[in-house]
């Protein structure tokens, strides 16, 4: 839906209530908000055509399971895949609970079983690789400084295992940088991950050409600019790089961090400790990695055994 047509229909206050509810109640990131919120939208308006009515919190609260799976019907018409399917309804859920808790009547949320959706393991590259990955995408850069920004950034992601938006959120707070980096990840929770000597010296390095001086409530990396530097563009250096070098493309800022949890584990590294230094609020989600590295050893296996 364009986003002059979300402000259009009669419900959109109650699609506008529940943002402001994720982010402010919640602590959901911008990126969550305006997904979940957008969902909202695209709920509202199929209730309008489906039931041929004004929507409202009442013809909310009385949704039907059948209701829902029509609309699921209508986004896996629109070619959604099994997982963005699940998202959309998770999304709904969330949406329609919201709306009841702030009704005067208790709303009964239709139950409705989601799409199964396949848990893909991550698919980690070599260390090598990294390393290979942030030069290359540093050499392709048009100014020095710049150049040093993306080899201190992708050299963070893997060194550190941050999330590009967690990179992208450090500021000037952060100097001097020591042997320690305090970074605030999902729903404001702040964890201290570890600084490798490697990735300070490429951090200052950048820092010691950077034309905008690092004040302590801007963003550390700046845009060409001088404003917050974009993940989207931390994104498309990395598509240029991988393509350069021949990678796959699923190399993305995010398998440099699957890398870091991925070669920790190999190299002998605890659950619940990888589990804090990625910042997961549950160890189910770290546990994947243990996949990860079974199926490293499989690999090596059937590539070294003479029999495999």
């Amino acid at each position: 839906m364009p986003a002059a047509e979300l402000t259009l229909h009669p419900a959109a206050a109650l699609a506008a209530a529940w943002g402001d509810h994720l982010r402010r109640d919640r602590r959901r990131s911008d990126h969550t908000v305006r997904a979940y919120v957008a969902t909202a939208h695209r709920l509202i308006r199929f209730l309008g055509e489906h039931r041929g009515a004004a929507v409202d919190a009442q013809m909310l609260g009385s949704l039907e399971a059948a209701d829902l799976r029509a609309f699921l019907a209508l986004r896996r018409g629109e070619g959604i895949a099994n997982a963005s399917a699940a998202r959309e309804l998770s999304a709904v859920r969330g949406f329609l609970g919201h709306v009841g808790a702030q009704s005067a009547q208790p709303v009964q949320l239709p139950r409705l079983r989601g799409p199964r959706v396949k848990r893909g393991v991550p698919r980690p590259i070599s260390p090598a690789d990294a390393v290979a990955l942030a030069q290359d995408a540093a050499d392709a850069a048009t100014l020095p400084w710049i150049a040093a920004r993306d080899l201190a950034v992708l050299l963070l992601l893997y060194g550190a295992g941050l999330r590009v938006g967690e990179a992208m959120g450090l500021t000037g707070a952060a100097l001097p940088l020591g042997p320690t980096l305090s970074v605030t990840g999902k729903r404001a929770k702040t964890r201290i991950v570890p600084l490798l000597p490697k990735v300070r010296t490429a951090i200052e390095a950048y820092l010691a050409l950077c034309p905008y001086p690092p004040g302590r409530d801007a963003a550390l990396f700046r845009g060409a600019k001088g404003g917050p530097l974009s993940a989207d563009l931390v994104r498309r250096a990395v598509r240029g790089a991988r393509g350069r070098l021949g990678l796959s493309g699923r190399t993305t800022p995010h398998a440099l961090r699957h890398s870091f949890a991925t070669h920790l584990l190999g190299r002998g590294a605890d659950l619940r400790s990888l589990q804090e230094l990625l910042g997961h609020a549950s160890l189910s989600s770290t546990q994947i990695y243990t996949s990860v590295d079974a199926a490293h050893l499989m690999d090596v296996y059937r590539n070294a055994h003479p029999r495999a």
